[in-house]
């Protein structure tokens, strides 16, 4: 359905819908959505709440994920899948685009934005993704301050502190510095790019009571897990960030191929989704019967004819 009519809009802050669902027995299970067709694909399929990568935001910008783009750039993607499907999303936040006032400013431009939660990584700039070497952190005292102004500046907006520290610190190091990030306001821990269940299972063992999130990214250093193999390793949340827009991507690249080859998209018909497949997906025809109502409601009615 649109999201056009008040009436149809949530009326509970999309961090607050967050937390309702984790409060939820089982995982909270977030596929990557880079856009709002994306969004209403995953909400179609079943899915409660989004995920937002900025891999896939920069990636479909055709730029690589290093920190480059702007928090209002960001909103812009964050407006497409919040308003396209009504979910919940938590939104990658990068470094928090500088530091404590900073993250500050996108906190209240995310959640203004309509993001649910945000994730904010101990990387320093020029960052990373989580799955490649050579990552530089930052001090853990540093990062505290961000997720500390992030607690202050939110009104409902769900935080979520990630960690890289595995890779250079191990468990330990990680643990460390994920139990600093929980005491300065950090709803929930996401330890990045741990390379198999002993990690997996470490980490949960070492956090308690502290909601966790897995990432579940494919080429990278994580193994192939299931959104209930994690469950059963102690973490509430699972993402898959960029599997949609790889899968897109790689259609994408096909059709581009045979159009050239064949000088036309005849022998692409098949793979495509059809007029109507699409216009059920953007509720085309429930505009136009809303547009229509609208119409009749302020047409005069008995009025002389000219």
């Amino acid at each position: 359905m649109p999201y056009l009519v008040a009436t149809d809009l949530p009326t509970v802050p999309a961090g607050q819908r967050l937390r309702n669902l984790l409060e939820r027995p089982g995982i909270l299970q977030m596929p990557g959505t880079h856009n709002g067709m994306a969004a209403l694909q995953a909400k179609a399929a079943g899915f409660d709440a989004l995920y937002l990568s900025g891999a896939a935001m920069t990636a479909s910008m055709g730029l690589p994920d290093l920190g480059v783009i702007t928090v209002d750039e960001v909103c812009f993607f964050i407006r497409q899948v919040t308003r396209s499907s009504g979910l919940p999303v938590l939104v990658d936040g990068d470094t928090g685009y500088g530091e404590a006032l900073n993250v500050m400013h996108m906190v209240r431009a995310f959640e203004d934005a309509g993001a649910a939660a945000v994730h904010i990584e101990d990387q320093i700039l020029p960052k990373k993704c989580g799955h490649l070497n050579n990552k530089k952190l930052a001090d853990p005292h540093d990062m505290a301050a961000k997720v500390a102004a992030a607690a202050k500046a939110r009104r409902s907006l769900f935080i979520i502190a990630r960690t890289d520290g595995a890779a250079s610190e191990g468990i330990d190091g990680a643990v460390a510095r994920a139990k600093r990030y929980v005491e300065a306001g950090a709803d929930a821990i996401f330890p990045e790019a741990l390379h198999n269940a002993e990690m997996f299972r470490a980490f949960a063992k070492a956090m308690p009571g502290v909601k966790l999130l897995a990432n579940m990214t494919e080429f990278g250093q994580t193994p192939f897990f299931t959104a209930s193999e994690f469950e059963a390793m102690g973490y509430k949340m699972v993402i898959w960030p960029v599997s949609a827009l790889r899968v897109a991507n790689k259609a994408q690249e096909k059709l581009y191929r045979t159009l050239k080859r064949d000088g036309g998209t005849q022998n692409m018909l098949a793979e495509m989704q059809t007029r109507a497949e699409l216009y059920q997906t953007i509720g085309y025809h429930q505009y136009e019967a809303l547009d229509a109502s609208i119409v009749e409601t302020v047409v005069p009615q008995g009025m002389p004819q000219r």
